[in-house]
């Protein structure tokens, strides 16, 4: 559960640091060094050292995981990527398990993110490893000649090298360990019958489905349909503006003419329309047989209901309010699982978390990527095979107390469940009880289970002790998504916060802040200080290369639950510094607004206490004029391309943003020019540079900084209270809706004049003011989206708006829900005070 990474080092050699990102947090701040780009599930980070003339200097990674076991092996990556041909590269990695090891296996060589059809049995592991494997350990050892990285690569290895195993584990209730008053359980029964599903697969066919999406979720289908078992029940959802069900009003069992007709079912879906996703839970919900109950009448027949939900967007049309989508669906579900997967960047994976917190699942990421077919099938995998539900671990006789989880709705064959908590002093053993329900009965065990005790080893009695913060951190954060309470909210935010500041980890309301010690510091502390970072994994790994000179070989130590290699203290060390984070003033007398997609316009007004949000139906080819201080000498114009239209609405023009100009009077010796494209940003005045969208740059001329980072996004800084942010959206297999655009944001509008006009411009220091009432509860087909209606005073004009939950893009970050006063398309033009064709120029 915890990342340590040690470095001693400053300036120009660079050091990176890859992890998966349910292991590192997204919020890690290294002042001296901006994050490299983010992979799939992936982030990392680049630290700049600088090494002295003839010196070797060593870099060292260390960090803790607990490894999920997932289809019944625990799987360790270790990222070889030392950039270039390395003289002496080793890996060792031990492994120790109290209760045995099963089996052990090397993998190939991974070279790349993407998923493959991984060999089960014997596969071929890299060349010049060798495995040693006892009843309770192993050790694994890697040393790849010249030769052999050169064959697999001229530029030395990049890649991912790959260990799986599971445990031998006798005890029907698992294992238990117990250290300095704290202690946790694994629990993964083995042997069990497989218990039969209601599975009921809900699709999402929308438009944005088209093309390689749609193609890759049927072939998943196709293999998925194939593996199910003859006593599994299981129907089909289709869904966009309208919902279609394979089979009416009931599941049908798995036999091979049922699975044919469906394969035949799947081969015909076609994509088109809008995103109706409470229609299609409902219709999920219709469809789960009553015997799937788990009520002791129906326990001899009874089947598992499960929902597997895939959506690549958002709800457009129907129920659009995401809290009116949740409290459906857990009505109207029950027990049944639900497990969401959001397919691409553009899905509402935060609705899709929510709604699996509320019904017992689980939500994953779907990457748009040519394995993504791989990816769903990898999924549907982890729970085709139930063997208990409901199942409730207890610890008897008051011996543990602070416990978190324990309760689980279901256990799939080849997975782990983990609880973690305190014991009194003195406790050698925990008497266990176990209560679940299996594929025909209710059964309930108890037995004590001996504790297994080390003493004497700081290390892993510290983890164990990180483990249960780990744990009662991450349930907080969970607890504090799934409640809309702002009081409750808040304390299960202080709980966080507290316990993260305290066992240093990195949440979304702390940082970590590595600062460069300065010479006095380091004189006074010559040991390496621990940076320490969340991650969600019990393996330890030490990972060491030598530079500028042959050093003695590095070594590994792995362990899934304990051991933890002890590196080299490098110097000087970076300093540690965990903190609580703190949000970015808020500008009480501008507004923030900013354009993005077709083009949505969403304002930041302080007197109205939420986001002033409307939509401009542009024409394509028109230049539109965003901003303009004459009193500063700042412009920025549009210009607007084609794009497809919706199905359904072909009348309604879509237009986004392809290139932007800035303009700024610098009072110099002439004007700064800053033209972005969707491919590059180019500065002129005083000569000219190009900044490529995809690669980190910046430009420095007459007090004006242009910044491209790798998120691709510019920052453009033209004075010290003036600064806009412009995001370059790309999409790597684009579907019929997906434009490649930009988006303009206004981040700080102080310095701008009150003379500043334009489409954007003009709310910078506008006087409006809304009178709000309680929406109408009778008739209109949208009335659950709008929870408020409201006059919108903006100088002598009075126009209606309705407060509306809306998916925000209204900053750096990915999309949120938040409330919107939506002003109605009829009325945009009273409200802006100008006819659309006033904001169009000749040229940009």
């Amino acid at each position: 559960t915890v990342t340590t990474v040690e470095s001693s080092v400053w300036n120009h050699i660079a050091f990176h640091c890859l992890t998966y990102n349910t292991t590192f947090p997204q919020n890690l701040f290294l002042p001296f060094a901006p994050p490299c780009s983010r992979e799939r599930e992936i982030e990392k980070f680049r630290v700049a050292v600088s090494v002295p003339s003839g010196t070797q200097m060593l870099f060292s990674l260390t960090y803790e995981e607990l490894l999920p076991r997932r289809l019944g092996r625990y799987e360790l990556s270790l990222g070889l990527r030392p950039g270039q041909l390395v003289q002496n590269l080793t890996v060792d990695v031990s492994i120790t398990e109290r209760t045995g090891i099963s089996f052990i296996r090397v993998l190939p060589l991974k070279t790349n993110r993407l998923l493959s059809n991984t060999a089960q049995g014997d596969t071929d592991a890299p060349s010049s490893t060798h495995v040693e494997q006892q009843a309770c350990c192993a050790r694994v050892h890697y040393s790849p000649t010249l030769q052999q990285q050169n064959s697999i690569s001229s530029k030395g290895l990049n890649a991912d090298f790959i260990i799986q195993y599971d445990v031998d584990l006798r005890d029907l209730l698992g294992e238990v360990q117990v250290y300095d008053g704290y202690f946790v359980h694994y629990f993964a029964p083995r042997g069990l019958p497989v218990v039969p599903k209601d599975v009921i697969f809900v699709i999402d066919v929308s438009g944005s489905m088209i093309g390689t999406k749609i193609k890759q979720t049927k072939q998943a289908m196709s293999t998925i349909l194939e593996d199910l078992r003859e006593g599994d029940h299981f129907n089909i959802i289709t869904f966009s503006d309208k919902v279609h069900t394979w089979k009416k009003g009931r599941t049908v069992r798995a036999t091979r003419q049922n699975v044919r007709d469906a394969k035949d079912f799947v081969k015909r879906i076609i994509a088109e329309g809008w995103t109706n996703i409470n229609a299609a839970l409902l219709s999920a919900a219709q469809l789960i047989s009553p015997s799937s109950s788990s009520s002791s009448n129906h326990l001899s027949s009874r089947r598992v209901p499960l929902v597997i939900f895939l959506t690549d967007g958002e709800a457009t049309i129907g129920v659009t309010a995401g809290d009116t989508i949740l409290s459906n669906a857990k009505k109207a579900l029950g027990s049944a699982s639900l497990f969401g997967l959001a397919f691409g960047d553009d899905a509402d994976f935060l609705l899709l978390k929510r709604l699996a917190l509320d019904n017992r699942g689980v939500a994953r990421m779907v990457y748009e990527d040519t394995d993504a077919a791989l990816q769903l099938k990898g999924f549907y995998d982890e729970v085709a095979s139930p063997l208990l539900s409901d199942i409730q671990l207890s610890y008897l006789d008051d011996q543990a107390f602070d416990i978190t989880r324990s309760l689980f709705p279901n256990y799939f064959q080849g997975s782990e469940l983990v609880v973690t908590g305190k014991v009194k002093p003195g406790v050698k053993d925990l008497k266990v009880s176990m209560s679940a329900i299996d594929s025909k009965k209710e059964v309930k065990f108890e037995n004590d289970v001996l504790a297994s005790h080390i003493k004497g080893n700081g290390r892993i009695s510290s983890f164990v002790h990180r483990l249960w913060a780990y744990f009662t951190i991450k349930e907080l954060l969970l607890a504090k998504l799934n409640t809309t309470d702002p009081a409750t909210q808040r304390l299960l935010a202080d709980k966080a916060t507290n316990l993260s500041l305290k066992y240093n980890f990195v949440t979304p309301f702390t940082s970590l802040v590595v600062v460069k010690p300065d010479a006095a510091e380091a004189a006074q502390t010559p040991t390496t200080t621990a940076a320490t970072i969340t991650t969600t994994a019990t393996t330890t790994a030490t990972t060491k290369i030598s530079v500028a000179g042959a050093g003695k070989k590095p070594n590994s130590p792995s362990n899934r639950r304990l051991n933890k290699g002890k590196p080299n203290p490098p110097q000087p060390p970076p300093t540690k510094k965990s903190t609580t984070k703190t949000p970015s003033k808020k500008n009480t007398t501008t507004s923030s607004p900013s354009i993005d997609g077709d083009p949505h316009f969403v304002v930041q007004l302080p007197k109205l206490h939420h986001n002033l949000c409307f939509t401009v139906d542009g024409r394509a080819n028109d230049v539109l004029r965003l901003l303009e201080d004459p009193e500063r000498g700042i412009i920025v114009d549009g210009h607007l391309m084609g794009a497809p239209p919706k199905h359904g609405v072909e009348e309604r023009s879509r237009t986004y943003f392809d290139l932007l100009t800035v303009s700024s009077d610098t009072g110099g010796s002439g004007d700064i020019m800053i033209t972005l494209s969707l491919d590059a940003v180019v500065v002129e005045g005083e000569g000219r540079d190009t900044l490529p969208v995809n690669q980190q740059g910046s430009v420095r001329r007459q007090g004006v900084t242009v910044s491209v980072d790798n998120h691709r996004s510019c920052w453009i800084q033209l004075a010290k209270d003036v600064q806009f942010l412009v995001l370059f959206h790309q999409y790597k297999h684009p579907s019929y809706l997906q434009m490649a655009h930009l988006g303009f944001y206004i981040t700080d509008g102080r310095g701008l004049s009150a003379s500043t006009q334009g489409l954007l411009g003009q709310f910078q220091h506008a006087d409006m003011s809304v009178t709000a009432f309680k929406a109408d509860t009778d008739g209109g087909a949208h009335k659950e989206t709008v929870s408020a209606r409201g006059i919108l005073r903006c100088g002598a004009e009075h126009v209606p708006v309705t407060l509306q939950d809306k998916t925000l893009k209204d900053t750096v970050q990915k999309r949120h829900t938040g409330k919107c006063w939506v002003v109605p398309k009829a009325e945009v033009e009273r409200m802006l005070g100008h006819p659309y064709e006033s904001y169009v120029v000749d040229r940009i």
